[in-house]
């Protein structure tokens, strides 16, 4: 990079109660080359970054959209869509607004406008892909998580809105709490099944309400502090139990609490989800 770097924006992306969330670093689209787009992550103590470049469309913006973080360029990132739609919005200044993302993984509709000091964004994802889980999966990737019979419960499923990741369900939010996993397993297991990491989740209340963790250790991101993409993979295969919308607590573990809404669509192509969150622009610097 040059002496004088991109000006990065950070922004934390899934608040809860405007507080918290994923700490993301947002950067108007220059030419950087893709291994100093990966480093930008690591020169701004985020887990991942996000490359925008807008133009402007008869039928509104439309941006191209890239995800890194320091180990790989990711097809999709949700809570980063979540941090993109966000800046957008404060670029664009006040009233709501409607931006066409062009990502590796396709193209996304998504919405965000200004709620106080907040943004408040949602995006459409594309379809989400639900299978059962093979033996040799459960068996490499549950001893790993730490999660022994005594812990699981029903419902395990491999689930892709890009790269799949497995989804765990476990009894309730303390027995997640307790999870320690064994990363270097994990990230041998999830390798050599080609997923993109693990979202452990807690059985969801009446309401809706649960709270997840999502370890990554593949991708070079040991826990999330927000997965917006695997919220939106449970609230599809929870779609098929009759669960209209869902509301996920994340974070907690890691100092930072997230929270993420996600609801299938009706009418929509089967397994789309609308999925979302608030986000506040915290600061803009500058690279070295």
């Amino acid at each position: 990079m040059s002496a004088d770097g991109p000006q990065v924006t950070i922004v934390h992306a899934c608040l809860r109660d405007g507080q918290g969330g994923s700490a993301t670093a947002v950067v108007e689209e220059t030419s950087m080359t893709d291994g100093e787009r990966h480093r930008v992550p690591v020169l701004t103590g985020t887990s991942h970054a996000v490359f925008v470049s807008v133009h402007e469309e008869s039928g509104g913006p439309v941006a191209a959209v890239r995800f890194f973080t320091a180990e790989e360029e990711l097809p999709a990132c949700g809570h980063g869509t979540v941090a993109a739609l966000a800046f957008l919005a404060d670029r664009a200044g006040s009233g709501e607004h409607r931006t066409t993302l062009h990502t590796l993984g396709g193209v996304l509709d998504g919405w965000a406008g200004w709620e106080g000091q907040h943004v408040t964004a949602s995006f459409d994802t594309g379809p989400v892909v639900l299978r059962e889980p093979t033996t040799t999966e459960c068996d490499l990737v549950l001893p790993a998580l730490g999660i022994t019979p005594d812990l699981s419960v029903p419902g395990i499923q491999v689930a892709a809105v890009g790269r799949p990741r497995l989804l765990v369900p476990v009894s309730t939010r303390s027995v997640l709490a307790g999870l320690a996993p064994n990363l270097d397993r994990l990230r041998a297991a999830c390798d050599s099944l080609g997923l993109l990491g693990c979202y452990v989740y807690s059985v969801p209340e009446r309401s809706g309400r649960a709270a997840a963790r999502m370890f990554a250790p593949s991708i070079g991101v040991p826990e999330d502090v927000a997965n917006a993409n695997s919220t939106a993979c449970l609230a599809a295969h929870l779609a098929d139990q009759g669960v209209t919308g869902i509301t996920v607590d994340m974070g907690d573990s890691l100092d930072h609490p997230s929270t993420i809404t996600a609801a299938a669509q009706p009418g929509t192509p089967s397994g789309l989800v609308r999925v979302g969150g608030a986000a506040r622009i915290a600061r803009v610097l500058r690279l070295p």
